[in-house]
């Protein structure tokens, strides 16, 4: 599961963005009860969502020029020059090079070869999130792409990902974690696009999909359409997964929560 124990290869930071930060910190703090803090004059409008004074997700203001609205989940990495290299030789792309965020790390921004965007986080003062893994935090990423065995290769020789199969309902699901913790360090899941059962993907290109916890998916759903959400799959049991939801903020960026089953004995 995810946690705050960040090593190589492992999700260490999240944003979102959008065209209106006003309006994301008006739906988000509505969802998950977040408040943001503004990371000063200097840093182009970037700020941090935060749960009881815990930042849990990073977000800023962009314009239509810097793509459409969306979540970007950040994987760890101890030398984001070296690791942005093996992605461009195992065929995928650097969108944003390697750059230092004001002494907090660096940062850059990649796609994989079917198009999915991530980042990269090398950390300096800021290690990643402060909150993960808990209700109102980041705890599940999921890949969905037209060739799991692909994205599984260049994930692998990019970060070192290790994936495993394991039996879900009609059929197997490949869960991803990284190569320090072995498979107790398991963190998402990836998916090949048109088998997800809902069809809540039909159409869409590669992407990676945030998952936050919550106590209470199907009331987060009626939340979030009454403040402009949308709602791509409704609340979903999963026998020994748990209730789960897939959802766009007001302004398209998707992301999906969920109350996970305690693990079985």
């Amino acid at each position: 599961m995810l946690t705050t124990r960040f090593v190589d290869g492992a999700p260490d930071w999240i944003d979102v963005g959008t065209p209106d930060i006003d309006g994301a910190l008006a739906f988000y703090g509505g969802l998950f009860g977040w408040q943001f803090r503004s990371a000063g004059p200097d840093a182009g409008g970037y700020g941090f969502f935060q749960l009881d004074g815990r930042t849990v997700a990073g977000g800023m203001q962009i314009g239509a020029e810097q793509g459409p609205p969306s979540w970007t989940v950040y994987f760890q990495s101890a030398d984001a020059q070296a690791t942005a290299k093996s992605a461009e030789q195992a065929r995928g792309r650097v969108l944003i090079p390697p750059t230092d965020v004001m002494g907090e790390g660096h940062m850059a921004v990649l796609a994989d070869p079917a198009g999915a965007r991530f980042g990269l986080w090398q950390p300096g003062r800021t290690k990643g999130v402060a909150v993960a893994g808990h209700r109102g935090s980041l705890s599940w990423v999921e890949l969905y792409t037209p060739d799991i065995a692909a994205a599984a290769a260049f994930y692998h020789r990019t970060l070192g990902l290790e994936t495993s199969a394991v039996p879900f309902p009609g059929g197997t699901y490949t869960c991803v974690n990284p190569a320090e913790g072995g498979e107790e360090a398991m963190f998402g899941g990836m998916v090949r696009l048109g088998d997800d059962p809902t069809e809540a993907e039909a159409g869409t290109g590669a992407y990676w999909l945030p998952y936050f916890d919550v106590e209470d998916p199907d009331a987060v759903v009626a939340k979030a359409r009454e403040l402009g959400g949308t709602v791509r799959m409704p609340a979903t049991t999963l026998e020994g997964v748990g209730r789960m939801a897939k959802l766009t903020d007001p302004y398209g960026a998707r992301f999906a929560v969920i109350r996970s089953d305690p693990p079985q004995e």
